[in-house]
């Protein structure tokens, strides 16, 4: 067999993973809401409770094949259930791209990108990052730095630690400028993981496309009418939109960068 062959067949069962993954995390997001277990209890349609069985589940295929209508009562079955699961099935796809062929740093990044996703879709809904994710994600980036430090790395163990401080810090300053009103403590902590997660100076590019993609959407939904200019916008997705912009692109973007002075 060709080996780009076989190498297309790698990633087509990576993207197939991911939107695998994706219907999980649907799940996750959903259970979270109603403040219910995602480790037990059968899969149920939110709106007249019928329990889902396995035709019904098939990530991306199943929304299709039912025209995005649950079988049993007919009511539109949400977007973000076909939108969660390709996007997972696209970053992980990237993901893999990126950490191959380190097979621990790959179940790392699978991880660290499946409690982004809840984070993205979770706060862009209730306006509020879900505590025991973003603290779960923080233990899992803390264990994996660890081993910078077990095997003498200091250099990229300190700089994980002071680049999560720095933006945590950083965004501290903000809240207790603002009282509060331009982002919260929420943003804080996933300030602290992205630092754990990127380091120096990838934490930057993560920050700066964060607020850039942040201030054009807040203009052009004050624009389209949608928002004022004391209305709230979760800053979340924008914090996990520029984290994977530094995850896939950090250092191209920071050697573009650094080319204009060189």
């Amino acid at each position: 067999m060709n080996l780009s062959l076989i190498s297309y067949l790698v990633y087509f069962l990576v993207f197939v993973f991911g939107l695998a993954v994706g219907s999980f995390l649907n799940c996750v997001i959903y259970r979270l809401e109603k403040n219910e277990s995602f480790l037990k209890g059968r899969s149920y349609c939110p709106h007249c409770k019928h329990k889902l069985f396995w035709q019904d589940l098939i990530p991306l295929l199943s929304f299709l094949i039912l025209k995005g209508k649950c079988r049993y009562c007919k009511e539109p079955i949400s977007w973000q259930y076909p939108l969660v699961e390709t996007a997972t099935g696209f970053l992980f796809t990237f993901v893999f791209h990126v950490a191959f062929p380190n097979f621990l740093l790959s179940i790392y990044y699978f991880l660290i990108s499946s409690f982004l996703i809840i984070i993205f879709v979770y706060d862009l809904k209730h306006y509020i990052i879900p505590v025991k994710v973003i603290y779960s994600a923080i233990a899992i980036a803390l264990i994996f730095n660890f081993q910078f430090l077990i095997s003498k790395q200091f250099s990229i163990f300190n700089y994980s630690i002071l680049s999560a401080l720095g933006a945590a810090v950083f965004f501290l300053i903000i809240v207790l400028i603002s009282g509060g009103h331009w982002m919260g403590v929420g943003d804080i902590k996933l300030a602290f993981f992205m630092g754990l997660f990127l380091g120096f100076p990838k934490i930057l590019v993560a920050l700066f496309f964060a607020y850039f993609i942040g201030a054009i959407i807040g203009i052009g939904l004050i624009f389209a009418g949608k928002k004022t200019l004391k209305s709230e916008v979760p800053f979340g997705p924008f914090l996990v939109t520029g984290t994977f912009v530094a995850l896939f692109f950090g250092n191209q973007i920071i050697n573009l960068y650094l080319s204009f002075f060189i």
